[in-house]
C-alpha cells in the first residue's frame, strides 16, 4: 500500500511539473506612469490589452503611477530594477527618462513619447535608440496641426504657443509647429510654464496676447485642463491642441492620434521581445497608424468656432 501511495505522489508531482512546464514562463512586467489623465491612461490600458491577448495569464504587471513627480518615477524604476522584471513600460518622457537612468540591461518600452533622440539626448538612428530602448511616439504630424488652425482661424494674426517648459517633448512641438505656423503667415510667441501652479497666469498672458492657442501633447497641460479651460472661455480665446483628452477638456479641436492604440502596439512590441526575442537595440521607434479630426462641440459653440462637416465631434 505504501509502496502504491508513493507511485501515485510521485505521478501526480510528475503530471504537474509537466503541466507547468508545458504553460511556459509568466513575465513580470513593471509599467510606471508619470500621471492619471486620459490619454496616458489609455495608453497603459492599450498596453496591458495587447500583451493580454497575447499572453493571457502568463504576464503579470507592476503598475505603478508616479502622480506627475520625477523623482517618484526614479524610485519606481529603481524598484523594478531590484525586482528583475522582465521588461518596463515608461508611459511618458520623465518616466523614459527615469528608466534609462534605472537599468542600462533591462529592455525598456517608452509609449506617450514625443521624440526619442530629444528626450533621451541621443542621435536619431534611423528611428532606433542603439540602446535597451525602443517603443512608440505620440507625435501627430505638425504641418497638419498647423494647416488645421489655418483652416479654422484663416484670420488670425497672433499664435500663442503654451506648454510646460519641463518637459522637453513639449518643446520639440513647439519649435517645429513654429515653423510650420510662420511659414503660413502667423507671427508666434511662446507662453511656458514650470508646473501646474502658474498654469492660470501664463494662460492668462497668453490669450492677452493672442488671437488663438496651440497647446501641443503636454502632460502638465493634459492634467489642468479646467484650470485652462477656466481661463480661456471667459476670455473668449479658441486652443487647437495636440491631443483628444487636451481638447475635450480645453480645446476646439485637433488632429489627434489614438493613445489606446499607441499604447496597444507598444505591447505587441513588448510580445516580440518577451516571447520572439527581438533584439530591442534595432527595434525602430513606431508611429500611431491614423490622426482623426475632432472638435470639442460645446466649447467650439460658446467660442462661435464654425468646424468643417469632416470634423468629428468628441463624444
Amino acid at each position: 500500500m505504501k509502496r502504491m501511495l508513493l507511485i501515485l505522489t510521485a505521478a501526480v508531482i510528475a503530471l504537474c511539473m509537466g503541466t507547468a512546464a508545458a504553460e511556459g514562463p509568466v513575465y513580470h512586467v513593471g509599467i510606471c506612469q508619470l500621471v492619471q489623465h486620459v490619454a496616458l491612461d489609455a495608453a497603459t490600458q492599450g498596453f496591458q490589452d495587447a500583451l493580454k491577448d497575447k499572453l493571457g495569464d502568463a504576464v503579470v504587471f507592476d503598475l505603478q503611477n508616479a502622480s506627475g513627480d520625477t523623482n517618484t518615477c526614479s524610485t519606481i524604476m529603481n524598484n523594478f530594477v531590484s525586482d528583475n522584471v522582465d521588461l518596463i513600460m515608461a508611459n511618458a518622457t520623465p518616466a523614459l527618462q527615469a528608466a534609462v537612468a534605472a537599468t542600462g540591461s533591462i529592455p525598456i518600452l517608452g509609449t506617450s513619447v514625443t521624440n526619442y533622440a530629444s528626450a533621451l539626448d541621443i542621435e536619431d538612428k534611423d528611428g532606433t535608440t542603439g540602446m535597451n530602448v525602443s517603443g512608440t511616439s505620440d507625435l501627430a504630424p505638425l504641418d497638419r496641426q498647423a494647416e488645421m488652425l489655418k483652416e479654422l482661424f484663416p484670420d488670425a494674426k497672433k499664435v500663442g504657443i503654451l506648454w510646460c517648459s519641463a518637459e522637453p517633448n513639449s518643446k520639440y512641438q513647439a519649435d517645429h509647429i513654429r515653423e510650420y505656423l510662420e511659414a503660413l503667415g502667423y507671427e508666434c510667441t511662446d507662453y511656458t510654464f514650470a508646473d501646474s501652479n502658474d498654469v492660470a497666469s501664463v494662460t492668462q498672458n497668453a490669450c492677452d496676447g493672442s488671437d488663438v492657442l496651440y497647446i501641443p501633447t503636454d502632460n502638465t497641460a493634459a492634467s489642468c485642463t479646467e484650470a485652462i479651460r477656466n481661463v480661456v472661455e471667459p476670455a473668449g480665446i479658441p486652443a487647437v491642441v495636440g491631443e483628444e483628452g487636451i481638447c475635450r477638456g480645453c480645446g476646439v479641436a485637433t488632429l489627434s492620434i489614438s493613445y489606446y492604440d499607441l499604447g496597444y502596439a507598444t505591447g505587441e512590441m513588448a510580445y516580440e521581445i518577451l516571447v520572439e526575442r527581438a533584439d530591442i537595440s534595432t527595434m525602430p521607434v513606431r508611429f500611431a497608424p491614423n490622426v482623426t479630426k475632432e472638435y470639442n462641440a460645446e466649447l467650439s459653440g460658446l467660442l462661435g468656432v464654425t468646424i468643417p462637416e469632416d470634423y468629428t465631434a468628441i463624444e
